[in-house]
């Protein structure tokens, strides 16, 4: 009981710390903006290892963290081969392919009228189909290996890239588009200088959601199917085998390969529309 007791004595020190450092002087600087999630998140990783070791969870419902580092310092090899074959392989494949196929589709929806009336309805009837019943028929259609995972990964990122690019075509106003009209722009000329560049904002957003849908897709897809190695099949053997330390080291592995994907997009986000309010902040 008494390392539960020094879990609360640990939580209310880092809320006194962490309110101080917010409420200061320092508290819009740059290092006191890094540093407040930083002590928050080892905070919470303190406090789950006092509390699961002071009421004495069992490791198969929840490990403690160092259970947990412990598996991922000395499971490097596998979890990098898992990490090749998921994310490397099906996830990033299928982005490149879904997105890319994503915004040719929209151009041209954009240039003919009823592509674009035929494809929008047709996409949110696509998005609201249930992962994981597509995923087993794609994984019949192409494989157990890496093909099929970037089937369901192009399947899940395509239509929310083609709707807000889309619509970020359509944002330019009436004016802007007379202007240019009035310069004898061709329908190239104003898609190039003109609507491309306000559409930026939209494209980046559909980017950065089809990010963390990838990652889901490329894992999902691995429990109807794999082979011996990928994220998912490793969580789903995991969990059999009720070595839940290793399930929590794939997690571990799977959110700081999204985060980084996601923070790599918004960083080109912040290089290619530097100009717009969002990025001025």
């Amino acid at each position: 009981m008494m390392l539960v007791v020094a879990a609360l004595v640990v939580w209310a020190v880092a809320w006194w710390i962490n309110s101080r450092l917010s409420n200061g002087p320092s508290g819009d600087t740059r290092a006191v903006r890094m540093t407040v999630p930083v002590l928050f998140g080892l905070t919470v990783l303190a406090v789950w290892e006092l509390v699961v070791r002071g009421l004495q969870v069992p490791a198969v419902i929840l490990p403690p963290p160092s259970t947990i580092f412990t598996t991922l310092a000395g499971s490097i090899p596998i979890l990098w081969e898992d990490f090749v074959q998921t994310f490397v392989k099906g996830a990033l494949s299928g982005y490149a392919i879904g997105c890319g196929a994503a915004f040719v589709t929209a151009i041209l929806a954009d240039r003919f009228e009823f592509l674009r009336q035929g494809l929008l309805p047709v996409g949110n009837f696509m998005a609201a189909l249930p992962i994981v019943g597509t995923a087993p028929i794609l994984v019949m259609w192409f494989g157990f290996d890496w093909q099929s995972k970037a089937a369901v990964v192009v399947v899940m990122v395509f239509f929310p890239v083609l709707v807000n690019t889309v619509s970020g075509l359509r944002d330019t106003g009436a004016m802007q588009r007379d202007l240019m009209h009035t310069y004898g722009a061709t329908y190239w000329q104003t898609l190039v200088k003109l609507r491309l560049p306000a559409a930026m904002p939209f494209i980046f957003n559909g980017l950065k959601i089809a990010t963390t849908l990838a990652l889901i897709g490329a894992i999902v897809a691995e429990f109807f199917g794999s082979p011996t190695r990928g994220m998912g099949f490793r969580i789903s053997t995991s969990v059999g085998q009720l070595a839940l330390d290793m399930v929590w080291a794939e997690i571990v592995v799977a959110a700081l390969a999204g985060s980084l994907f996601y923070g790599a997009v918004a960083l080109i986000e912040k290089a290619v529309t530097f100009w717009h309010p969002s990025q001025r902040v």
